[in-house]
């Protein structure tokens, strides 16, 4: 047995320098860009009743996540829950250029800045309580794809590995379905042989993980004695087929391209538009000179397998969709889109730089892919503050309703309240200058961090130390077409609260409905 000083001078031989940059330039930028909700606690709205969540999520097919989320403990605890977050972002990182045979040092910083700094991470931080868990996932979906390609077994490790990822966050399957296109590609326009068989190690590798998900699933269902939620239409997985496949097809296809024409995600501004353009123009001038160069083997066969890929690719970015249509797809789910960006830089890469136009086409995929992270950064800081003000503006309107409720005749602690929940807008000045910026990144945008009662609940006792018994949103569906209730007024005013027959109603929404 090694001692540890040995052990680790060994593994550090082992490592290569290429993965040690991506691990640590993801870390670094990681904590640079990400550093204001580290620091803070800033929830969003479903944050608010999660200071402590065990994350037993096996009614949403997660029946993983609860193991995933219980290295930082249960509590909310941004600083530890973010760096775990990172660790595990930073290795996958590493593994991605190992999977896509990226070298040059540029290409291998410019990978994990663009992991790190993507929007959909900023999103997925807004749900600190769960980061780490995430991360696990999408760890163990690239992980899944590097035992696949680097062991003639390795199909059924990387199957486990999927099923977990899968048991943790489902919406990182596209993300390894789309790094196993990208090896394909790699694969069909190499000279390498055998190109069928390690082909079929992927789809070995994707069926095995999916049944195994489902059976894991099944017996920890079984085990609690519980039945999938109807939540993101998790109960009604494969239901695409009710809708008819050509309807599914052209409503995946339409979803992808008006997502990444106007989702006002992958570019923010027209830096941001010309970084996208140039780096797409880049790539198509890599692909015209290497099938000039005829460095990919035959030309036909290059042809149709990219042909078959981009075909393919929007089905597979938008997987979700072909198995459950009826979910929605929020920023969260749409981290995969990443890959795209990636995939481009690690193509120019593989280029060399032996002629001029090869370093011209490198020196552009490296400075526009340095805009795109930089103005990423910028679009995750504008959402981290608007976050925060959102927080403050909820924390000063239920200071002054938890005066109102207290000074109200009649209140006594307990006394049964019912309310709608959310705020009026006629009442208050919208403040929210971030809309065009966030408007597609969830739970970061707006002015308040309410929708529900339950969201007084839980903002009035982990931040204002108040018990308050609010009842169930059932409790106005009789009151809510009442006379009394329509002529109350909305918050603040005079009116808005009223107790009658031993409920506290509260009305917070606008007064004309």
């Amino acid at each position: 047995m090694l001692s540890p000083a040995k052990g680790f001078e060994k593994l550090k031989m082992m490592m290569k320098k290429e993965w040690k940059m991506a691990f640590l330039s993801t870390i670094v930028l990681g904590l640079l860009v990400h550093m204001p909700i580290l620091l803070s606690d800033i929830p969003n709205h479903d944050g608010l009743g999660s200071l402590y969540f065990d994350q037993n999520m096996v009614t949403s097919g997660r029946f993983f996540l609860t193991v995933a989320c219980g290295f930082s403990s249960y509590y909310t605890i941004p600083w530890m829950i973010g760096l775990l977050g990172l660790l595990f972002l930073g290795i996958a990182a590493a593994m991605v250029i190992e999977i896509l045979e990226v070298r040059q040092t540029w290409a291998v910083l410019l990978v994990g800045g663009l992991l790190v700094a993507f929007p959909a991470l900023a999103s997925t931080f807004a749900y600190v309580f769960t980061m780490d868990g995430y991360m696990l996932a999408l760890l163990l979906a690239v992980t899944a794809v590097l035992l696949t390609k680097k062991f003639k077994w390795g199909f059924l490790p990387g199957g486990l590995c999927l099923a977990l990822s899968i048991g943790t966050y489902q919406a990182y399957l596209p993300f390894a379905m789309m790094l196993s296109v990208f090896v394909i590609l790699m694969l069909w326009t190499s000279t390498q042989e055998k190109k069928v068989a390690t082909t079929l190690r992927y789809l070995y590798m994707g069926g095995f993980g999916v049944a195994l998900y489902y059976l894991i699933l099944f017996l920890c269902l079984k085990v609690q004695g519980a039945k999938l939620a109807s939540y993101q239409g998790i109960n009604s997985v494969g239901s695409g087929q009710s809708l008819g496949l050509m309807h599914t097809l052209v409503s995946i296809y339409r979803d992808f391209f008006a997502f990444t024409m106007s989702g006002k995600v992958l570019w923010q501004n027209v830096f941001g538009l010309a970084a996208i353009v140039l780096l797409a123009v880049a790539v198509v001038m890599t692909v015209v000179l290497k099938l000039k160069q005829g460095s990919w083997g035959k030309r036909w066969v290059a042809l149709l397998v990219m042909a078959l890929a981009i075909i393919v690719l929007p089905l597979l970015t938008n997987a979700i969709l072909l198995v459950s249509p009826s979910v929605t797809y929020h920023l969260l789910m749409r981290y995969q889109w990443v890959l795209y960006l990636i995939g481009a830089v690690a193509l120019l890469s593989h280029l060399g730089s032996d002629t001029k136009t090869a370093a011209v086409l490198q020196w552009t995929g490296c400075l526009v892919a340095a805009v795109l992270v930089f103005s990423y950064a910028v679009t995750d800081n504008i959402a981290y503050g608007n976050l925060e003000k959102k927080y403050e503006k909820t924390y000063a309107y239920c200071q002054r309703l938890l005066d109102r409720i207290e000074q109200t005749d009649g209140y006594y602690q307990g006394i049964p309240i019912a309310m709608i929940g959310v705020v009026g807008e006629e009442q208050y000045p919208a403040t929210d200058l971030t809309f065009e910026v966030t408007s597609n990144m969830i739970g970061m945008g707006g002015d308040m961090l309410l929708y529900t009662g339950e969201n007084y609940k839980a903002f009035m006792a982990g931040y204002l130390g108040a018990t308050l018994n609010i009842l169930p949103a059932e409790a106005m569906s009789e009151m809510y077409y009442s006379e009394e209730y329509m002529a109350m007024d909305t918050f603040p005013g005079e009116n808005s609260i009223r107790i009658i027959d031993g409920v506290m109603y509260i009305k917070t929404e606008n007064t004309a409905r």
